[in-house]
């Protein structure tokens, strides 16, 4: 019997679109005679640096001493400065640093540099939401978070294009910080593509829902499940990679075009039946009983006090798990096999994503 789709509906009624914020709603204007400085650069920071930049806008670079970033940032033509310094001396200051590193560089060379009239850029509320910092009452605090990673925010600038982005208002001392963060999305060009107001708190559950839930831990967790299956019922490990892992990319790119629908039109009538009648056995109402039980302990901090937890601890744990990753079967089996891919784009994913 075919079964009944549990997901539609009742949603919220009182849910409207969301306002879309694009060039003509934002003024780099707002920039001029101002000293923009981006703490950090890794991942997020070099992008939202250069895209600012090569916008018109006057950037420098905070780092502590010793970083590695400090000549990749210097080879950009960039100043860089002490953290401290560039604190002092910005009017806009974005924190482009690791979640876990965020407090420690705060407590010790931001805060005590903030003045009056500043105005503190984050591009995910972990830290501000969850309070592993306290706010300067008299400064501006906004969010601006592209919605991909920053070689992408970096890649689509240069192309004339940009990555639609999330902005948000925690303090609005100035009462002009939503147009301090239009601007500086409109710099690191997102709005060329389109921007969405919210909240720290609704980016911040949100993103860490899903990193847990469907992006990271669901997909992962899915894929080796599914290959464990096929090889332990005693199918070579060559068949399973392909058929839940390399495949799974075919997959996704159809549903970023063309959404779910658009996928299952593209696909076999066989696929089809087989999607539409068996996913509701993997995904069933026990499993999104714990997608419930894990937005609960996002929504009331568990998950974050667990990882600054974690972190302190010396991430012992997470590296233990890592580690346990790198070595699993499906690991050694995909890279023979994306060895006889010469047209796959080999990345080294080590890069500067972490940087500071």
């Amino acid at each position: 019997m075919f079964a009944p789709d549990r997901r539609v509906g009742p949603f919220p009624q009182s849910l409207m679109p969301a306002k879309v914020y694009t060039d003509k709603d934002a003024d780099l204007g707002v920039f001029a005679n101002k000293t923009l400085a981006v703490i950090g650069f890794g991942s997020q920071g070099h992008a939202h640096a250069l895209n600012l930049k090569e916008s018109g806008c006057k950037v420098v670079i905070g780092l502590y001493e010793g970083s590695k970033s400090k000549p990749v940032a210097e080879q950009h033509g960039f100043e860089v400065l002490s953290t401290a310094e560039a604190v002092r001396r910005a009017d806009v200051i974005m924190v482009a640093l690791p979640d876990m590193k965020q407090a420690e560089v705060y407590e010790n060379d931001i805060l005590p540099n903030l003045t009056k009239g500043k105005c503190l850029l984050f591009s995910h509320g972990l830290a501000v939401h969850f309070n592993l910092i306290t706010l300067h009452p008299d400064i501006d605090v906004i969010m601006v978070a592209p919605k991909g990673p920053g070689h992408i925010v970096r890649r689509l600038y240069t192309e004339g294009k940009g990555m639609p982005a999330l902005i948000a208002v925690a303090q609005n001392k100035s009462k002009k910080a939503k147009k301090i963060a239009l601007a500086w999305a409109k710099g690191i060009g997102s709005t060329r593509a389109g921007v969405l107001e919210t909240t720290f708190k609704e980016e911040c559950e949100t993103d860490l829902f899903g990193e847990q839930v469907v992006l990271c831990g669901g997909t992962s967790e899915l894929i080796l499940a599914g290959f464990e299956t096929l090889v332990e019922a005693g199918y070579q490990p060559e068949m399973a990679y392909f058929e839940c892992l390399h495949e799974l990319k075919l997959i996704c790119d159809l549903i970023y075009e063309s959404g779910i629908s658009g996928m299952r039109f593209s696909i076999s009538e066989t696929a089809k039946y087989g999607d539409l009648t068996r996913g509701k056995r993997i995904i069933t109402s026990k499993t999104k009983a714990e997608m419930k039980k894990i937005l609960k302990e996002i929504q009331t901090g568990k998950f974050t006090k667990e990882w600054v937890s974690e972190h302190k601890g010396g991430l012992k744990n997470y590296n233990k798990m890592l580690e346990a990753g790198r070595n699993h079967q499906i690991e050694k089996t995909g890279a023979r096999l994306r060895g006889m891919m010469p047209w796959m784009t080999k990345k080294n994913i080590k890069g500067p994503a972490a940087a500071y």
